[in-house]
């Protein structure tokens, strides 16, 4: 049975030969300012493989007379050539079989040479590539990185060389350093994929500027954080948006992914020396969800206090010990003193410091160990910082992770290095400790929302899709890209959200008679598509108590407008019924040029921009998230309620986010949407204004995460009468998932696992349900229960590598539902979706004793051969 546990041979030639090469060409002109410093790194690295250089002669590398001329076609090529040479020379590299480049210098083209060529290459301006590990250093570093955990995916070259020089300082190393400079074919996607794979690697920094293809970069980013922290900085956000969107909807695109974004060079250097050298605690009961429950132990009272303050400060916690834990650190105390958090052992604490810090770590009550020492008189430092480096090498997979603040330069510069060449994360100061403390909590927590667990419960919204497309055309026949508030109001309730009845009306008298009939007290609008903002032209009356106050408003309304804004279209009124008294919110739809469509939520009312209360997420919404939106705004607190307003209906709030994001998917020609009063109480919501512009003509919105492909629902009729649904998974299906697999028979279990598992874990039901619809497909085949929840009773799966052609699969069926010709058809649905998708091959791995597997994958035609790497496993393959 195939194992969805692992994907085998999926590493394309490309991306084996730029990021693990095993021979490297330099194509020179030493008159580029690069290559003096490539060609030297180059040589002086160790690398193990073969190196050559075309164009110049450098003591270490083969020279050779031209590409033709190279003993072999090398897999990777180094291009410090002039801009007009770099075609003719991709174009033989290709010829020769080479299809993996750098290009440090200058490249105005080289997105069309490389399509032109088929060569994919890091650049233009690539800080370069190296892989310690092999000895590869084609890079413009000024010092070699050493082999680590960290890799560092940059843009910036300025960057790359600040980060290696802190590196070398504090004896942190690397499992690759690329370059991505700008962009132009081989971008952070590509390399991120790699890093997944990548066994060596252990945490991923990440410094953004553009992102190219912004689905496939989400895609990669959630499948390297779904094992191993990333962190991510972007310089110029603010400069480059005012507004500060940009910004925010970048946030929220690395928050999906499960991406840690810092701010400054400062926190991310502390990023790196913390997840270079931190194992994150495993487990910790559902108060360690949050991951921040600090305990601190100090040899100094003021250093703890200040870390206490600092914990506080960045929105930690300070653990609380139980009367058992504190009993066991009263020995450790000097006479007189008592334990707390923080814990004060006194200035001549010497090795104490780390029996304590080893014994808070084992604490179940504590996430993260803050370790703070000063120089004391009369104190062997280094003694000190020797038990603390040997308590550390001794700390067990489940302690927590102990950092350190050494404080001081004169004695204690030495102490620090010591420790961190030890493999220590250590900091100068306290508040640096913290810090790496509390982003290991924030990391925890990023990685944890982007793989948790939804509800079943799922919103089915069943919309009117029919009757916006009708106002979408009426639009783009009258040559308007804005809607009316009516129009737009029109569109939310096709989609289930409650609006405001309201009637427009020609003119004042109709808007009185209007004003009759819906009940008063009433609002008064002005329909304009010119007045974008009616109430900044005195285009919104509140509270008209009667039909004659509406008529003379309406007259006083047209004159004002028509005073202030003489050119404006006016097309009549818009009166609507007063809602009752309820909190004023906000939702948008809107649109990012890096990250495509996104979905903003925060207090609403005349003064919400300069409320600045607005977070942001991107599209699709479930409830799940919906929720996980309004929780991150200052709004969320207004709506648990205040003084005599009673609380919001959040899920009502959260539905109609929903909805919102529904229409996002839908209809891609939608700009801007805004939500903008919309009404909550405790019964529900209700929209009372609303605006909505379209793209121009022919362009379409794409989202950076791929929406759940409701189109692929189908039913089918097994052999025996009953009909399922057989549907692509969702995350929702989590429960079902993990109800199925304990259904399975022990042996069904080791065929498809490959291994005797007992039940499956939260981590692997989040990674087999919340699937990229974009590189991977599960159809579930359910059936629905009296009760009104599914039961998942037959599942396949397709895995594929966007750089390569095949795919790898895996099926199961329950026992009960065997013979009904359900895994066929679950499969001939993936054979449908592959032959989409563009895979030409679909393979699978089946231990040799699984017969009735084998007999299966054989009569849909697979050829079957023994696993070159595993006698037990037969390996099945199928052409599409």
């Amino acid at each position: 049975m195939p194992s969805l546990l692992s994907v085998r041979g999926t590493a394309s030639f490309r991306a084996a030969a730029m990021f693990r090469p095993r021979s490297v060409v330099l194509l020179a002109d030493p008159a580029v300012p690069e290559t003096a410093t490539i060609a030297r790194n180059l040589a002086a690295g160790g690398f193990k493989g073969s190196l050559h250089v075309i164009g110049m002669q450098v003591e270490g590398l083969a020279a050779a007379e031209s590409i033709e001329a190279l003993p072999e076609a090398p897999d990777l090529a180094v291009l410090c050539l002039p801009p007009a040479l770099l075609e003719p020379a991709m174009a033989a590299l290709a010829a020769r079989g080479c299809f993996a480049a750098v290009v440090p210098g200058a490249a105005p083209d080289l997105a069309a040479i490389s399509a032109r060529t088929g060569v994919k290459a890091l650049g233009q301006g690539s800080f370069g590539l190296c892989v310690p590990a092999i000895g590869l250093n084609a890079s413009l570093a000024h010092i070699a990185p050493s082999p680590g955990k960290l890799a560092l995916v940059t843009q910036s070259a300025a960057l790359a060389r600040a980060v290696l020089d802190w590196a070398a300082a504090e004896s942190v190393g690397f499992s690759h350093v690329i370059g991505i400079g700008g962009n132009a074919t081989i971008g952070f996607a590509m390399a991120l994929d790699w890093l997944a794979r990548d066994v060596v690697t252990g945490a991923v920094l990440l410094d953004l500027r553009r992102i190219r293809n912004r689905r496939a970069f989400v895609s990669a980013a959630r499948a390297v954080t779904r094992t191993r922290p990333v962190v991510a900085i972007r310089a110029g956000g603010r400069t480059a948006d005012h507004s500060g969107i940009g910004d925010c909807v970048m946030e929220a695109a690395l928050r999906r992914a499960g991406v840690l974004r810092v701010s400054g060079l400062e926190e991310f250097l502390s990023a790196a020396e913390t997840l270079a050298r931190v194992k994150p605690r495993l487990g910790g009961g559902p108060d360690a969800a949050r991951g921040d429950r600090i305990a601190i132990v100090t040899n100094g009272i003021g250093m703890g206090q200040l870390a206490a303050d600092a914990v506080l400060a960045g929105g930690g916690r300070l653990a609380r010990l139980s009367p058992e834990a504190l009993a066991a650190f009263q020995l450790l105390l000097p006479e007189g003193w008592r334990p707390g958090n923080p814990l004060s052992l006194g200035p001549a604490s010497g090795p104490r410091l780390a029996e304590a810090a080893t014994m808070l770590a084992a604490l179940p009550e504590v996430d993260a160990v803050v370790a703070l020492h000063a120089p004391a008189p009369q104190e062997a430092g280094d003694v000190a910082a020797e038990s603390m480096i040997a308590a550390a090498r001794t700390g067990g997979q489940r302690a927590a992770p102990v950092l350190v603040s050494w404080a001081g330069q004169a004695t204690a510069g030495r102490q620090r290095q010591a420790m961190a060449e030890a493999g220590l994360a250590v900091f100068p100061t306290p508040e640096g400790a913290v810090r790496g403390a509390l982003q290991l909590a924030r990391d925890r927590r990023n990685r944890a929302a982007a793989a948790e667990l939804p509800s079943r419960e799922v919103l089915e919204v069943a919309p009117d899709r029919r009757s916006v497309r009708r106002i979408l055309e009426s639009v783009r026949a009258s040559f308007r890209r804005s809607l009316t508030e009516e129009e737009a109001l029109g569109v939310l309730a096709a989609y289930g959200v409650p609006t405001v009845p309201g009637r427009r009306a020609a003119g004042p008298q109709e808007a009185a008679d209007a004003a009759a009939m819906l009940g008063f007290p009433a609002v008064l609008k002005i329909l304009s598509p010119d007045l974008r903002h009616k109430s900044e032209v005195g285009g919104v009356v509140l509270g008209l108590g009667s039909a004659a106050a509406v008529k003379a408003e309406a007259e006083a309304m047209l004159a004002r407008i028509r005073a202030k804004r003489p050119e404006a279209r006016i097309e009549g009124f818009l009166v609507q019924r007063q809602a009752a008294r309820a909190l004023e919110l906000r939702m948008r739809l809107g649109d990012d040029p890096m990250f495509g469509p996104w979905i903003g939520f925060g207090q609403g009312g005349t003064a919400a921009d300069l409320a600045e209360d607005e977070a942001h997420d991107l599209p699709p919404l479930n409830l799940a998230l919906a929720g996980q939106l309004i929780g991150r705004s200052r709004t969320a607190r207004l709506m648990a309620g205040f003084r005599d307003h009673a609380p919001v209906n959040q899920p009502a709030v959260a539905d109609t986010l929903v909805r919102l994001s529904q229409i996002a998917v839908d209809f891609p020609e939608i700009e801007t949407l805004t939500i903008n009063p919309l009404f909550a109480d405790a019964q529900g919501v209700l929209a009372a204004d609303a605006g909505l512009m379209l793209r121009p003509e022919g362009e379409a919105g794409v989202l950076a995460i791929p929406p759940y492909p409701a189109e692929l629902v189908r039913l089918w009729q097994t052999k025996s009468g009953e009909v399922l649904t057989v549907r692509p998974i969702r995350p929702e299906d989590a429960a079902a998932h993990a109800e199925a697999f304990r259904k399975l028979d022990p042996e069904d279990v080791r065929w498809r696992f490959f291994s005797p598992l007992k039940e499956l874990s939260p981590t692997l039901v989040a990674r087999l349900t919340q699937i990229d619809y974009d590189r991977e497909m599960a159809f579930v085949a359910v059936r629905r229960r009296p009760d009104g929840t599914e039961e998942t009773v037959g599942v396949a799966r397709l895995i594929r590598d966007p750089a390569e052609p095949s795919a790898e699969f895996a099926v199961t069926v329950l026992k009960s539902m065997k013979g009904q010709g359900l895994g066929r058809h679950l499969m001939e649905r993936l054979f449908d979706w592959g032959r989409e998708s563009g895979v030409r091959e679909i393979v699978g791995h089946v231990l040799a004793d699984n017969a009735p597997m084998l007999a299966f994958v054989k009569a849909l035609g697979f050829e079957l051969r023994r696993s070159p790497e595993e006698e037990d496993v037969m390996e099945a393959r199928l052409a599409l």
